[in-house]
């Protein structure tokens, strides 16, 4: 039976273009909510400056917070070298990097052109390695760029061949604007393998025009080992204009359970942390589990 690791983002990425900034102590509780379900990846924090996101100004502060366990991976995102040495002195378990598909995109979320994120990046995995930390990068607007328009397929898989040369635990192609459909998914995931047959890829979609479940089944008969997701859909990147919100970790789960596809997810405890999300939130969340509930009924059970 397949199986595809589940990598919540919710408490980075979704919760950094949420206009609340959460305090530290729900940041906790929907981590170790999640982890309760039976997450065991996860994106926790952004070691980015605080002016910028404030959202993530308090990444030490969850760090601290999160109790170690060996089943469980706590990992942050970083942009450049500064942000890694914090996310070391932190205690991370995995960093994370995006490197731009775009040069334009890359200039306005990390302020340097693709190349020199490039460079960061080989540095940065080097570090990461020589510390026992393991190292995934994200090669983001695979799919297309707000600022630039269509990516080429040949610009993807340069980046991915420069970027293969740390040796990262994975690559991750983002579609951070949620203009992928599933033949284009199909197509760059078929390419890459092809191109680089002993690196495991991820894919992290968002669902802005409404194609974000197609992209990550169209993912999975490709060939990934991982998808990341965000309980109740909140979230995406506060610098891509329009950029909603991540596919929802809860129908994901339910898509995968429905298909014969494991994930080691309780689903009715996702549900259940995004119905608190919303409580905390004020609102209700993009998901639509929580609305329409699962099928048939499933009991929430402690999957720690």
């Amino acid at each position: 039976m397949q199986h595809i690791e589940i990598v919540e983002v919710g408490p980075r990425d979704g919760l950094q273009s949420e206009p609340e900034v959460l305090p530290t102590a729900s940041k906790l509780e929907y981590i170790n909510r999640a982890v309760a379900a039976g997450i065991r990846r996860l994106e926790v924090a952004s070691f980015v400056h605080p002016r910028k996101v404030p959202q993530m100004a308090d990444a030490e502060a969850v760090l601290a917070g999160l109790p170690k366990r060996e089943d469980v991976i706590y990992a942050g995102l970083v942009l450049n070298r500064q942000g890694f040495d914090r996310a070391r002195q932190a205690g991370v378990d995995e960093i994370g990097m995006p490197v731009v598909a775009t040069d334009t995109y890359n200039q306005r979320n990390q302020g340097v052109p693709t190349a020199q994120s490039i460079r960061d990046w080989l540095d940065i995995a080097a570090a990461a390695r020589q510390s026992g930390i393991r190292a995934s990068v994200t090669i983001s607007a695979a799919f297309g760029c707000p600022f630039e328009g269509e990516v080429p397929l040949a610009r993807v898989l340069e980046i991915a061949e420069q970027v293969a040369e740390a040796e990262p635990v994975e690559i991750a192609l983002a579609d951070s604007i949620g203009v992928g459909v599933p033949a284009q998914v199909t197509d760059m995931i078929g390419a890459v393998r092809e191109r680089l047959p002993h690196i495991a890829i991820r894919c992290h979609f968002h669902n802005t025009r409404n194609t974000g479940l197609a992209n990550a089944y169209a993912a999975v008969q490709a060939g990934v080992s991982a998808l990341d997701a965000s309980i109740g859909g909140i979230g995406g990147c506060p610098f891509a204009p329009a950029a909603t919100g991540n596919i929802p970790t809860d129908d994901l789960v339910y898509m995968l359970n429905r298909s014969g596809i494991t994930t080691g997810v309780d689903l009715a405890g996702i549900i259940a942390t995004s119905e608190w999300l919303a409580e905390v939130l004020g609102r209700g969340v993009p998901a639509m589990l929580p609305k329409a509930g699962s099928f048939p009924e499933v009991v929430a059970q402690n999957a720690a």
